[in-house]
């Protein structure tokens, strides 16, 4: 039998600002999710949260981008929104971008990411689930777990991980996808993966025998809705052991913290930390961008879990430096690096302030490069 893992993602409501979520909204939606268990619409479904999101989590055997599952999602999501509403949080429904569901959830503002594999002896997975930043945060880390052998040993080691792993790769703009093989074009993937505002990982398989090793979801809120209305706070599912990395090396790439788009107004670069549940509450300056790892064994379609993977000391040092890198990048304020350079503000309000001084800019005696001279150049280099 073939299990479907899905998860899909909202925020339909922040308690307080974007910070955290309100206990009666997750309830809501827990509830309306537990029922549709019972009614054996879902085998399983389980809840995280993470800021100002709300993560369903639900095993079935419909498939990836079933109608039902996805429409039992958006519904869990409208009763949250109703609650939200009552209770006047900030944002209420922010991600719910239309008042229709139209038989998928994709393109309506909430991220999903789904995969279909046949349930191993021991299956286990993780799922992160990351607030204050986009699909993009996951490229580095899934390189190192797939495709850097000095992070997961599992490539020099384990017979079905040594074929490497390939890579589908996303182009955020155009829609198209292509599908990249490591180690072999390794560079290849990492001249896409290094544009970060353009190019996501979607999905990864097993060169070994193709199977599907870990997915992210990948929806851009601002492309969606052309302008800005949240961050887009991805999620990413990664089965672990017996021929995937293990957990320890799944998780090695989060003891590093690396900078990532989002954090305050989406429209600022910062460090990803990896924390508890308890501590998946974004405040300063509405960050930095916060990751947290739930970990479950799956048996017989049932979740077993979740372990709170990043709650462990080790990685103590990860929360600290991710702090000293915050301090570093705030005292940039509202200046390049740490906001966005303008190609990303293209959905906030900067578009309009050039509009209004289109008019007031005038000719100087400066030199203006040609564009032949400059195409030259680049054919040069």
């Amino acid at each position: 039998m073939k299990l479907t893992l899905s998860v899909i993602k909202a925020d339909i409501g922040g308690y307080v600002g974007h910070s955290d979520t309100h206990p009666e909204v997750v309830q809501e939606v827990k509830d309306f999710v537990g029922k549709e268990v019972e009614k054996g619409n879902l085998i399983y479904s389980d809840i995280l949260t993470c800021g100002d999101d709300i993560a369903i989590v639900m095993t079935h055997t419909h498939g990836v981008d079933n109608e039902t599952v996805h429409r039992i999602a958006w519904e869990a999501f409208e009763r949250g929104t109703q609650v939200a509403k009552k209770l006047k949080l900030y944002g209420a429904g922010q991600d719910l971008l239309t008042d229709a569901f139209s038989g998928n959830i994709k393109g309506l503002g909430p991220g999903v990411a789904e995969m279909e594999f046949e349930e191993r002896p021991s299956e286990p997975v993780v799922i992160f689930f990351a607030d204050k930043t986009s699909p993009s945060a996951w490229n580095l880390p899934l390189y190192e777990m797939f495709a850097d052998p000095m992070s997961t040993a599992g490539l020099v080691i384990d017979p079905k991980m040594h074929d490497g792993f390939t890579f589908e790769v996303l182009d955020l703009y155009t829609g198209k996808a292509v599908k990249i093989n490591t180690p072999a074009e390794v560079y290849d993937l990492l001249a896409l993966i290094g544009s970060v505002g353009k190019y996501v990982v979607k999905n990864v398989y097993r060169n070994y025998d193709g199977e599907i090793a870990a997915t992210a979801s990948t929806q851009r809120l601002s492309l969606i809705a052309g302008q800005y209305v949240g961050k887009d706070d991805p999620v990413m599912i990664v089965r672990s052991q017996s021929g995937f990395p293990a957990i320890g090396e799944i998780l090695e790439p989060f003891a590093k913290p690396w900078i990532v788009e989002g954090w305050m107004r989406g429209s600022h670069n910062g460090p990803l930390m990896p924390v508890s549940f308890e501590d998946a509450r974004p405040s300063r300056f509405d960050g930095p961008p916060r990751v947290i790892a739930a970990g479950y064994q799956i048996a017989e379609g049932k979740l077993i879990g979740p372990s709170d993977l990043f709650k462990d000391p080790a990685f103590d040092k990860a929360r600290s430096v991710a702090q000293e890198m915050a301090d570093m990048l705030r005292r940039q304020g509202i200046f390049e690096p740490h906001r966005l350079p303008t190609e990303e503000m293209e959905y906030t309000s900067l578009p309009k302030i050039l509009k209004k001084l289109e008019n007031r800019f005038y000719d100087t005696e400066e030199e203006r490069p040609e564009k032949d001279k400059i195409t030259e150049k680049e054919d040069m280099d």
